[in-house]
């Protein structure tokens, strides 16, 4: 859950993708005609108030806990942090199973907790970045 949402509220792919019509589609209300291309505004959609409620700045990993498909308002692809269908990012199952390893090692060995001066400031470049570094307190178990 907390990966999830902090996978919605800043992702990887931060400004989204472009995708080709191949053949003439409807998508919503848009009729998009044949060789055309589209973009994607991933961050956008993840901060949809109509897709993920009032409270979508909010960090909430509850808002995951029955799944992807609740927490979008029955529209599970929504959620898209890394792509999807057949475009999907190549390496999604390598980062999602190394941040989950890697998270289960660290927290058996030490707890965190944010520096009083930290300030919040996400940054897109490629990916959102924090513009500012994150200073962390580190304490040994």
């Amino acid at each position: 859950m907390i990966m999830n949402e902090t996978l919605r509220l800043y992702s990887p792919a931060y400004s989204g993708f472009m995708r080709d019509v191949d053949k003439e589609i409807r998508l919503g209300k848009f009729d998009l005609p044949a060789s055309v291309q589209f973009h994607i505004p991933i961050m956008t959609i993840h901060h949809d108030p109509d897709i993920w409620g009032e409270d979508v700045n909010l960090f909430k990993p509850e808002r995951f806990a029955e799944g992807v498909s609740k927490a979008t308002n029955n529209n599970p692809i929504a959620f898209m942090p890394f792509g999807m269908g057949p475009h999907i990012c190549a390496g999604f199952n390598f980062a999602t199973n190394e941040a989950k390893i890697t998270i289960a090692m660290i927290l058996q060995r030490f707890t965190f907790r944010l520096s009083p001066g930290y300030v919040h400031s996400p940054f897109p470049v490629l990916a959102v970045r924090p513009e500012k570094g994150v200073q962390v307190i580190i304490n040994a178990l």
